[in-house]
């Protein structure tokens, strides 16, 4: 194990360098249970928490450490007890959505990655829409996304799904293996080099912990059965995981998503429908609903037959969600400040009746 192979790149080593003069080391969040970190470092891998004052000083959720996440180090006083987390370094990267709950709050689901594998399965369950709602978060997070359709061996002739996904998802490569058979898997070799991060998402059953086991020549995640129906399968991973490649770099496995809330900008709903986009740009008015408006190209180029209108329904519903969202977003905004503002108004009432009663300078 060495930092190179972990990821680490200058990008980290310069903001780092504040830390390194306070004795701390750099590690890397491999996982999180309950509070309690794994990390891997220079010298193997070893458990450590979180100080009293970083979780005083943080103000949001998605401030704590994500699995992906570098950060400074300080070791335990006493052998045996836990090491102590002292700061997060700034993210190159991170995959977000919103969490679950009725608030609107961030959820950060891994960081620092250079690569999303979209993990799919091409028997029954490959879902255009499902596979757009990824591709949008998934450029968002900054990371290049890779579609991989899993379990090619049940399926007689995979060219009609391929060419399906490849409409949905332009620019975006797409790669058709067996992780059971290991069938086409030499053809993720080129984003598994030593350095790189790669993490899988997908839902359940589609076959991501058999892929992990396949590249890593060794069952190390535990595997489960699908349902013949619909190809479903049980959550197998229960926590997000960080795992070494034998010819260097690292895996990310996620728990299984049935849904994922997008916590986006328009610039990840820009990357997953940029055939949209650039169609947009030839419409005959700037603000086009794509409805109908005269001289629409997205509209001429559905009637043409060269753009679904599933696609085209697709985005529209993911932009009134985003539209929606950052009302959200705004209107907690506003709250936070309000409570910002009664708090230091509470704060220097405190102050003041302390200085009327000559206890404070």
């Amino acid at each position: 194990m060495d930092l190179l192979s972990l990821g680490w790149t200058p990008h980290f080593q310069d903001r780092f360098a504040e830390y390194a003069t306070s004795g701390c080391l750099p590690a890397r969040v491999a996982r999180e249970d309950r509070g309690q970190y794994t990390l891997f470092a220079a010298s193997g891998s070893l458990g450590a928490h979180l100080t009293g004052a970083y979780r005083f000083h943080a103000e949001e959720r998605d401030d704590y450490p994500v699995v992906g996440d570098w950060v400074a180090l300080r070791r335990a006083a006493v052998a045996g007890d836990p090491a102590a987390i002292v700061a997060v370094l700034p993210r190159r990267t991170q995959f977000s959505r919103m969490a679950a709950g009725k608030e609107t709050v961030e959820q950060v689901v891994v960081a620092n990655v250079d690569t999303v594998f979209l993990v799919t399965g091409l028997d029954h369950d490959y879902d255009l829409r499902r596979i757009e709602r990824y591709l949008t978060v998934a450029w968002e997070s900054g990371a290049d996304p890779v579609i991989v359709m899993n379990k090619a061996d049940l399926v007689r002739d995979p060219v009609a799904p391929l060419a399906a996904v490849e409409a949905v998802a332009p620019g975006v490569p797409v790669h058709a293996l067996s992780a059971e058979t290991g069938q086409g898997l030499e053809a993720l070799a080129p984003y598994l080099r030593r350095g790189q991060t790669v993490a899988l998402l997908g839902s359940s059953g589609v076959g991501k912990s058999t892929l992990i086991n396949r590249l890593l020549g060794e069952d190390l995640l535990a595997t489960g059965a699908v349902r013949q129906d619909d190809s479903r399968g049980r959550h197998t991973t229960t926590h997000r995981e960080m795992v070494l490649l034998p010819q260097g770099g690292v895996l990310i496995d996620n728990p299984g998503m049935r849904a994922v809330q997008l916590w986006a900008t328009d610039e990840g709903l820009s990357g997953a429908f940029d055939d949209i986009e650039a169609l947009a740009a030839g419409c005959r008015y700037a603000d086009c609903h794509h409805d109908q408006e005269p001289g629409c190209a997205v509209r001429q180029a559905i009637e043409a037959g060269t753009l679904a209108p599933e696609r085209l329904h697709s985005y529209r519903k993911m932009e009134r969600e985003l539209a929606y969202l950052a009302e959200r977003q705004d209107g907690r905004a506003r709250q936070k400040r309000r409570e910002q503002g009664r708090r230091f108004r509470q704060y220097s009432k405190e102050r003041q009746t302390l200085r009327d009663r000559g206890l404070s300078r």
